[in-house]
């Protein structure tokens, strides 16, 4: 694999300028077809540009790739960092639910009971609790929020609108406690984040995927979840269930004072008509 990391759009950038006519031909249906480039073989895309096999493999050459081959391997090193990149094409839906389901599996094999007890027996007893995800993961924590409110008072989602990750940090103690939501493309600036929790004693379960391993060392709890999938994009499908049964554990152990704040909220909206009433 060449040295150069950096992505085929922006290696055709660097270079337009130095291609001769016929390399930019073959050049502009590369970047015409970025999204599904994997699923071609170096023939059609010849045949695309109207230019010569010989001619797309000098533009592959002048690329920093050694041929087709090793562009197809950078592809795939994109989509293991997140980048949304077709490889081999659309998968079909049965295909997509069986690696939903083995996602699942890997998450539950992962994790495992006692992970879930674990982060269940802190979420419940800490005094305030806010849930940090920015990026692709602030869904997943926005709805991890929601969950737990259900289930118990002082829980936030951080950061706020027009907030940044400092704001929603500070008076965090050792009594409360921060899940921090960090799936791959995250920022830079996480591994600061739980570093300065750590610092502070505050008890921190971490929700992400593999690529977060070495964040893991500094959590109190490492609930591991893949979201990789046959498709140009990721799932949070096994991430949106450990929410779920982690939220579901939190309200078993709060017993009645999670059942009557349940009971509270269902009251309050149908005296506001906020939800359907059916």
């Amino acid at each position: 694999m060449t040295a150069d990391a950096a992505p085929i759009d922006q290696r055709i950038a660097g270079r337009y300028a130095d291609l001769s006519p016929q390399e930019r031909r073959a050049a502009d249906v590369l970047m015409a077809h970025l999204d599904d480039l994997a699923t071609y073989r170096a023939a059609e895309l010849a045949d695309l540009a109207g230019v010569s096999k010989a001619t797309m493999s000098r533009l592959f050459r002048h690329l920093g790739y050694d041929d087709f081959s090793e562009v197809r391997e950078h592809l795939r090193s994109l989509r293991g960092r997140g980048v949304p990149v077709t490889l081999d094409g659309a998968p079909s839906l049965v295909a997509h639910v069986e690696h939903e389901v083995a996602n699942l599996h890997r998450a539950v094999a992962g994790i495992g009971e006692a992970g879930l007890d674990a982060a269940a027996d802190l979420l419940a007893a800490a005094r305030t609790v806010v849930v940090l995800g920015q990026r692709n993961s602030y869904p997943v924590a926005l709805h991890l929020r929601q969950q737990l409110g259900q289930a118990r008072g002082g829980v936030s989602v951080a950061p706020a609108p027009g907030q940044s990750v400092s704001d929603e940090l500070i008076g965090l103690a050792p009594t409360d406690v921060a899940v921090v939501v960090a799936f791959r493309r995250r920022p830079t600036t996480t591994a600061g984040i739980m570093s300065l929790l750590a610092e502070r004693g505050v008890p921190t379960v971490l929700l992400a995927d593999p690529s977060a391993r070495t964040l893991a060392t500094g959590a109190t709890v490492w609930l591991e979840c893949p979201l990789t999938t046959a498709s140009a994009f990721d799932s949070y499908a096994a991430a949106m269930s450990v929410v779920a049964v982690l939220a579901d554990r939190v309200l078993d152990r709060l017993g009645r004072d999670g059942e009557e704040r349940v009971t509270a909220i269902d009251a309050s909206y149908r005296d506001l008509t906020e939800i359907e009433s059916r």
